[in-house]
This record gives C-alpha cells, sequence and structure tokens, in this order.
C-alpha cells in the first residue's frame, strides 16, 4: 500500500497576516485619512476612499482556557463580522464596519465579563510574563498580581482621564520580560541560591551553570568528594538565572524573594525619547493572594501621577519635570540609596562585570 504524501515544511517563517485581516482593513492598508476615538474602548479609522471601520478592544486574561476562546470567537462572529485580533498587551479587538453594530457588541463583551477600554489616555491591560505556567524560573505567580491588581484599576481601565498613556508589567524574576513599562513590578531574589550538593553532579550540566551566570559568580567545586558547584556570594546578584539549567540550585523562598517596583519605561519617542525604568521601591511582600502592599504603592505612585502630570505627560516625562526628590514627597514612598540606580557604575554596583578573565 503506498504511503501517504507528507505536506512539505514550508520554511518562509510567519503567515502572512493579510490573510486574517478584515476585507476593509486589507481594502485599505496604509491609506487611511484619519482616526478618532467616539468612546473608550472604540477606535475609528476613516480611509481616504470613504471606507470605516470601528474597532472595540476587551480586556483579557494572559492564559486563557479553551471555553473562554470559544466564546469570544462565538461573540465575533454573531457581533463582530468574524474578525478579531489579540494586542501585544492581551487586549482583544473586535472590527465592524458599521457604526450600528458597536453598541450590541460593546453590551454582550460587558455582559460576558469582558471589559470594555484601554485606548487613549487610560491605564493599559498588563504585559506579563507567563508565570507558574510556562516559565522554568519565576518567583511569583505573575497572573495573580495582574489579577490582584487590575481588580484595583479596573475603572481606570475603562475611562480614559490619566495625562497620557499608562503602561504596566509585571514580571516574575528578575529577567524582566515583561519589559519597560510606565510603572513594572518585579521579583526580587534577596538571597543568593541554597545548593543541594548532593543533587547537582546528577542534575545539573555545570559548564552551562557557570555560563549562564552574568556577573561569574559561580564556578566549579568539590564538595563532600562529589563535583558541585559553588557561588561568590559578593558577585552574585541573585538574579535566578542559575536556577532553570541547575535546580538543585534554589533561589526561590517565601521570606526572601520580594517584589520591586520601577518606574519610568517608555519604548516611544513621541515627545521624548525612550527611557529605562527606575527602581522606586524594593523588598515588598510576596503577600498572596491579593498582593496588597504591592497595589497600595502603585496606586500611590499611580494617582499622584494622574493628580500633578500635565496633559500628555508620560510617567518618566512627570519625573523629569518635578525631579526625584519631589517624586517621593509626592508618593510617599520611602527613599533609599539602592533606589533609582541608573546603572553607570556597574562595576561598582554589581561587583563584578562580565567581562571577566579566568
Amino acid at each position: 500500500m503506498a504511503q501517504p504524501q507528507m505536506r512539505r515544511a514550508t520554511e518562509s517563517g510567519v503567515p502572512d497576516e493579510r490573510q486574517f485581516l478584515h476585507p476593509l482593513l486589507a481594502k485599505n492598508r496604509g491609506n487611511w485619512r484619519y482616526h478618532d476615538r467616539p468612546r473608550p474602548g472604540v477606535l475609528h479609522h476613516v480611509a481616504h476612499g470613504g471606507d470605516e471601520v470601528w474597532t472595540v478592544r476587551a480586556g483579557t486574561q494572559r492564559q486563557m482556557d479553551v471555553f473562554t476562546i470559544r466564546k469570544l470567537c462565538d461573540i465575533a462572529d454573531q457581533y463582530a463580522e468574524g474578525h478579531v485580533r489579540f494586542t501585544i498587551r492581551s487586549n482583544i479587538e473586535f472590527m465592524v464596519s458599521s457604526a450600528a453594530k458597536v453598541g450590541p457588541l460593546v453590551a454582550e463583551l460587558e455582559k460576558s465579563g469582558f471589559p470594555v477600554g484601554g485606548t487613549g489616555n487610560s491605564v493599559s491591560m498588563i504585559a506579563h510574563t507567563q508565570g507558574w505556567l510556562h516559565c522554568d524560573i519565576p518567583g511569583t505567580d505573575a497572573s495573580g498580581v495582574v489579577k490582584a491588581l487590575m481588580d484595583d484599576l479596573y475603572d481606570e481601565f475603562r475611562r480614559e482621564d490619566m495625562p497620557n498613556r499608562v503602561h504596566l508589567s509585571t514580571s516574575c524574576c528578575e529577567i524582566n520580560c515583561g519589559g519597560q513599562a510606565d510603572i513594572a513590578i518585579i521579583v526580587q531574589h534577596t538571597k543568593p541560591p541554597v545548593i543541594n550538593h548532593d543533587l547537582v553532579a546528577n542534575v545539573c550540566e555545570r559548564p552551562a551553570v557557570v555560563a549562564r551566570c552574568p556577573v561569574a559568580a559561580i564556578r566549579p567545586a568539590l564538595v563532600n568528594g562529589k563535583p558541585s558547584l559553588e557561588i561568590d556570594e559578593k558577585k552574585c546578584m541573585c538574579c535566578g538565572a542559575c536556577y532553570p539549567p541547575c535546580p538543585p540550585m534554589q533561589i526561590n523562598d517565601p521570606e526572601y524573594s520580594k517584589l520591586a517596583i520601577w518606574v519610568g519605561g517608555k519604548n516611544s519617542n513621541a515627545r521624548a525619547k525612550p527611557t529605562f525604568m527606575k527602581m522606586v521601591a524594593a523588598g515588598l511582600p510576596n503577600n498572596p493572594p491579593r498582593w496588597p502592599e504591592v497595589s497600595e504603592a502603585v496606586k500611590r505612585i499611580l494617582y499622584a501621577y494622574k493628580a500633578d502630570a500635565r496633559p500628555w505627560e508620560r510617567m518618566s516625562d512627570w519625573v523629569e519635570r518635578i525631579g526625584w526628590p519631589r517624586f517621593f514627597e509626592k508618593t510617599e514612598l520611602p527613599f533609599t540609596k539602592y533606589l533609582i540606580d541608573d546603572w553607570r557604575g556597574a562595576r561598582a554596583n554589581l561587583n563584578a562585570s562580565t567581562h571577566i578573565r579566568f
């Protein structure tokens, strides 16, 4: 019996996204005259040829079960001409070609528990890392922090009354996969890993672990007659990068794994250059399931910015204008010498350089 012919793999990268676009978006690509926002959560695009498209944006969770995805697809089929797209911040957008379809679509989304908003000068949906579901190095459940915080900021997502757009992110380790944001919550390990020397030889590929350390704080060692590893604690910056290739180097700890808050990061070139975040709060308890201390600190920063910033100032622009001393006065956050470091003195701060010759 002849074997069935297998489809040849196409090594050409991701599929062409144009085949998935709403027909009016594909037709008018690069040919838009203007756009506006009739209400929070709704975008209205008008093409030079007269075509109009309304986009309704709703917030979703980062990790979704198949039933939620089917529910969203059913809403798209019934109310939105069958076209959706996900944004990089875990929002979902539905495109329609008639203003009359916007109201029923918004009503159905709100009824189904998906808040409509996140456009214009609002608090965006929080971009966050995978957390315990997928990642091999998390110090906390990033999804849980997002849920607790967005419960408190629900109205700020649905309204457009901030001075400018506010991007938030969370990262469940110091590698910061959540990226730059106006306000970021990042796990902060405060103690070097604790090594189980009995398991290292059988579990870890020691050269890979040594190479993984960004500050060369790990070196091979012989402990109790067994091949193992040792840490130079003066060099270690407690990043946790050694844990994935070597689980016996346990760094997560209910007492010493904390949360830190960073502010002022942005990727945009609008009105000012891109900026890196700087740490403004450290040592906050990793206190699930609601993380009240983290939520309180974030709201202090957010509402001080909302009350004092000028129109169209991003978080970094506001801080640049008022200065860091006034920032800490207005937010009532305690200041220490370890905060708002710009990392220009990395050799002194990290006690080592990545350019190390053994």
